[in-house]
């Protein structure tokens, strides 16, 4: 944590500082970035308010991307951390010619804020003292909605918001380069914010602790009921199957560069392409699931880890508990290839004894 040394006299008062709205030149518009918060964990989403106002006597139209109203669609920000440039990590795309839908008005006088949380766009896992300030270059200021060019670029708030993060990374470490995993942990993450990353990285501690326990168990000799009910009658082929599944799970959560990817906006738990190993993007319904138990987190990154190709290539044959269950007594042959049937082995829920007493359990 920080010490109350870093937090005295002036440099406290520059902290809280956002700064005054300097007259707005021919465009009219002006720019303000506020925290929400000064200071931060390495669990907590960086979260800022941007305003923009229309500080001129006339309506005047804004390109869409070019300010946070739909999303960040591209590096609206110069953010620094300790006087050093941090990584942009959203999108940027190739776009067509602007029509009139593709602008946002701004009556004279008129303002519109919108909360954006930086975490997720920008590299700042790492400890230190942050600066945030919109890109004046990054906005262009119109007349018209139909016009041809720009009047220019919008005037920006000078001073910069100023946030501390105690991140998950030490302060002084150099950004780790593009795609390679941080502090040798194997884990790295897409359009994660800062609480994201943490429940994340509890989820792979937790799916690799179930995948340890599903191998150990089946190590264990002879097996019962909590191989039967989620793989069918014992079969030495099939049991030697599902053997060589959880222990290239568990390898490959011990060893691999995973990588888990936030941006889905979908109804489900996770997806993966099975050939690009080892990404896994998780969806809405990831967020509301439990660390483990049935269902869960853990047992959700287990399940897709399943999927990779270079894994155990599982494939999606029934879906929940009571489908999987029947899949077992029906069709073991298929029951042993079904990532669901794997996620519910590993997250054996309800509870069966690792080393059984009798066969019954």
């Amino acid at each position: 944590m920080y010490g109350n040394a870093r937090w005295t006299g002036g440099m406290l008062a520059a902290l809280l500082l956002i700064g005054d709205v300097q007259a707005a030149g021919p465009g009219g518009i002006v720019v303000a970035v506020t925290p929400v918060r000064q200071s931060l964990t390495g669990s907590d989403d960086v979260v800022v308010t941007v305003t923009i106002r229309n500080t001129s006597r006339a309506t005047r139209y804004l390109p869409t991307w070019q300010t946070p109203f739909a999303g960040v669609q591209a590096p609206l920000f110069d953010v620094t951390r300790d006087g050093l440039p941090v990584t942009y990590l959203g999108m940027q795309a190739k776009r067509r010619e602007p029509d009139r839908g593709d602008f946002v008005a701004l009556r004279p006088g008129a303002a519109r804020s919108v909360r954006v949380e930086l975490s997720a766009l920008y590299r700042m896992d790492i400890t230190g003292a942050y600066s945030v300030r919109y890109r004046a270059d990054r906005l262009q200021v119109y007349g018209r909605p139909d016009a041809a060019r720009p009047q220019g670029p919008a005037d920006v708030v000078p001073l910069a918001a100023a946030v501390w993060i105690d991140g998950r990374l030490p302060r002084g470490m150099p950004e780790p380069p593009p795609d390679v995993p941080a502090g040798g942990s194997g884990l790295a993450f897409a359009h994660c914010s800062n609480a994201q990353q943490v429940r994340i990285a509890g989820a792979v501690r937790a799916g690799l602790a179930m995948a340890q326990d599903a191998d150990a168990y089946l190590q264990d000799q002879p097996l019962a009921t909590r191989y039967t009910g989620w793989f069918g009658t014992v079969d030495n082929a099939r049991a030697t199957t599902v053997a060589r599944h959880f222990a290239a799970v568990r390898d490959a959560f011990a060893t691999r560069p995973i990588t888990v990817d936030c941006a889905c906006p979908l109804p489900l738990y996770a997806f993966v392409f099975p050939n690009r190993p080892y990404t896994i993007h998780v969806c809405k319904a990831f967020w509301t699931a439990p660390l483990t138990g049935t269902d869960s987190m853990g047992g959700t990154l287990l399940h897709e880890m399943s999927h990779f190709t270079v894994v155990a290539g599982t494939d999606d044959w029934a879906y929940g508990q009571a489908a999987a269950g029947r899949l077992a007594g029906s069709a073991p042959a298929r029951a042993v290839e079904n990532a669901d049937s794997h996620e519910y082995f590993g997250e054996n829920n309800p509870y069966r004894r690792l080393r059984p007493k009798n066969l019954s359990q």
